[in-house]
């Protein structure tokens, strides 16, 4: 299977907090699930953890390399940026990854999350999130119990994936 690829910088268990949620199901395809995943405004229709998705400088609704959004998650507003996007092809997956932030000083969080779909043997599917994070609010979130990183892209997984099959019905 494929992995993450990671920037400078951000590689896991070199920063304060990283997070790795993936689901396999079987009966969906890496084409069916993307579009809710590509598509930013669609998020909080399917994960209550987001909101207020927005775009700067008249891009979107679907993300881009490049293009610069805003949206409302786990308490932050962030601003992003995408550093990689590839839409699943036969025998490839698709990848999206933004750079994000939020704060200031001691406030200021940095992410990078990333995506990746892909299609596997069987009629298969597997969806791959992983966040790293830096600054004080990641060092709090690492040591939360429950885990709020874990389980909110939980959640996110489990909603892409009820979507697509809504979508599919």
């Amino acid at each position: 299977m494929h992995a993450i690829h990671w920037p400078d910088g951000y590689l896991p268990g070199t920063t304060e907090n990283f997070a790795s949620n993936e689901v396999i199901v079987a009966g969906l395809t890496a084409a069916q699930v993307w579009p809710f995943l590509a598509i930013a405004p669609r998020w909080p229709d399917y994960y209550a953890n987001s909101a207020n998705v927005g775009f700067h400088g008249g891009a979107g609704p679907e993300l881009a390399p490049g293009t610069r959004f805003h949206f409302e998650t786990f308490g932050f507003p962030v601003e992003a940026e995408v550093t990689e996007y590839i839409p699943p092809q036969a025998g490839a997956p698709g990848r999206v990854a933004w750079h994000g932030w939020a704060g200031e000083g001691d406030t200021r969080l940095d992410v990078h999350h990333a995506w990746l779909v892909e299609d596997l043997p069987g009629g298969r599917v597997r969806v791959l999130t992983q966040e790293t994070q830096k600054g004080k609010p990641a060092e709090t979130l690492a040591s939360t119990r429950p885990n709020p990183m874990i389980n909110g892209h939980q959640d996110w997984l489990d909603g892409l994936v009820a979507a697509a099959r809504r979508e599919r019905a």
